[in-house]
Formats: C-alpha cells, sequence, structure tokens
C-alpha cells in the first residue's frame, strides 16, 4: 500500500529513542522530511544522522525541553523553517516517575502536567497554523494504556495521560471541518528504556531483577511477551499516513492485547 507519505515534513517530539524515534525512522522510510526532538542533544544528533543515512530522507535535529512552557512554539517554527511546512505533529513525551499516590507532593503534580499534558497542548495549538496550510494536516498523541487500565504505581501518568486523551478527541470533533485529523496510540509495554527504568524501579521494590520483571510483565499479554518499537511505529506511521484519511478521534491500543476490557 502506498501511504503517500513522501515529501510530507513531520515533527516528532520525544525522539532521540523509544517510540518517538521508532516513528521517525517509519517516516522517514516512507519518504518523509523528519523534524526530531529531544532535551539530549549529544543523542539527538545522532539520531538525526543514522535517520538520514538508513533512509536517504531529510532529518534535523531540534533540540529542547518539551515541558518548558516557551519551546514547543520555538520547535514549531523551527521546523517550519527548516522543512517549509508542517504536514504531521507527533507529541509525545517521556512519562512521569513511578510512585504511588501519598510520594508526590503539587510540585510533582505540577511537573507531571507540564510534561504529559501541557506539552500536547502547546505544540497543537503553535502548530495550528501550518497545519492549515497543508491538505493532509494530521496529529497523533501518544499517551499509554493505562488510561483505559490503570497501571499500579504510575498514579501521575495513570491521571495526566487520560487529560491527553480527553484533549485529542476534543480537537478531533472541533477541528475536523479543517481537514485536521487527530487520533492517539496508547501503547502497551513496550522494550523501550523508558521501560527498563520502570522495571528497574519494580525490581527495587519487589527484590528481583529487571529481566524478572520484565518476563512477569509480558506474561500479561496473550502474545507473551512485550511490543518491539517498530510494531508501534508502523501503527502510527498508518494513522499519521493520508491512507488514514477517515480515521479521526481514535484512541488506539497498541498493546498484545494487554488491556482486558471491550470498549
Amino acid at each position: 500500500m502506498d501511504l503517500m507519505l513522501r515529501n510530507k515534513r513531520a515533527l516528532i517530539t520525544g525522539a532521540s529513542r523509544g517510540l518517538g524515534y521508532a516513528t521517525a525512522l517509519g517516516l522517514a522510510r516512507e519518504g518523509c522530511w523528519v523534524a526530531i526532538n529531544s532535551r539530549a542533544a549529544a543523542n539527538l544528533e545522532q539520531a538525526a544522522h543514522t535517520l538520514t543515512q538508513e533512509t536517504g530522507s531529510l532529518a534535523v535535529a531540534l533540540p529542547g525541553n518539551i515541558s518548558e512552557p516557551d519551546v514547543p512554539a520555538l520547535l514549531v517554527q523551527q521546523t517550519v523553517d527548516a522543512l517549509g511546512g508542517l504536514d504531521l505533529l507527533v507529541t509525545n513525551a517521556g512519562g512521569p516517575p513511578a510512585g504511588k499516590f501519598e510520594v508526590f507532593d503539587d510540585a510533582a503534580w505540577q511537573q507531571a502536567i507540564e510534561l504529559s499534558l501541557m506539552s500536547h497542548v502547546r505544540l497543537i495549538r503553535a502548530a495550528l497554523p501550518a497545519l492549515r496550510q497543508s491538505p493532509s494536516a494530521s496529529v497523533l498523541t501518544i499517551t499509554s494504556y493505562s488510561v483505559k487500565q490503570p497501571i499500579p504505581n504510575l498514579v501521575l501518568s495513570n491521571s495526566v495521560r487520560a487529560a491527553t486523551v480527553g484533549l485529542t478527541k476534543t480537537l478531533a470533533l472541533e477541528l475536523g471541518a479543517e481537514g485536521i485529523r487527530f487520533n492517539s496510540i496508547l501503547p502497551g509495554w513496550t522494550e523501550t528504556e523508558r521501560v527498563v527504568e520502570l522495571m528497574g524501579y519494580r525490581a527495587n521494590l519487589n527484590g528481583t531483577t529487571i529481566n524478572e520483571e520484565i518476563a512477569h510483565q509480558a506474561k500479561d499479554s496473550p502474545l507473551g511477551r512485550m511490543a518491539r518499537p517498530e510494531e508501534f511505529a508502523n501503527a502510527a506511521v498508518f494513522l499519521l499516513s493520508p491512507a488514514a484519511s477517515y480515521i479521526t478521534g481514535v484512541m488506539l491500543t497498541v498493546d498484545g492485547g494487554m488491556y482486558k476490557g471491550t470498549l
């Protein structure tokens, strides 16, 4: 299938590694020009170089912390300047720290809101003028299957990411008439650096090893394993593409069946 992505222009945040990088790689392989963002400037430059070497597509590195209020608008402007416009936006950020409810004070909650909600708000708000100029504008927010099935010891993520899903659905309704599509992917446990960090937290609590915790969590999927980042990216690239032109307002779980509900 031709996804009709050649020469489309995309900004992907949180993309020096993990799900963001896998999505950028998938888009670049389809011929997209990509601007990638991360706080880690050195890692980001290497990621952009690798993307170009592997795909031949243009990849631009834009460092910055998207939880800081002024950064999202700057990233969007830099993307438009570098790529000549913007067609696709992927809003992705690392998750808040693990822990139970009573260990977090107001400052921790506010930091989680800035990272896991307001970064999406600010990126989308800044991108709308450019997206309105695109004939195939598409926005993908990356959240978590925890918005449907809360994950133990992740109260900050469980709570704040649910607000991003509400935002995504609302914008799909508000801006559909302008031809801008909004969808969200709710990934389950995927083999990324972030997941290794969370498994390390569990291992410390339980007196186990990271590998033991990964194996235990993998059993929660009927497939008996965690996802690979490219499996997430395959779904993301399709949802972003013009091939999915009649799909908007979808909250897609890519979780190997870990979510046990029917809705």
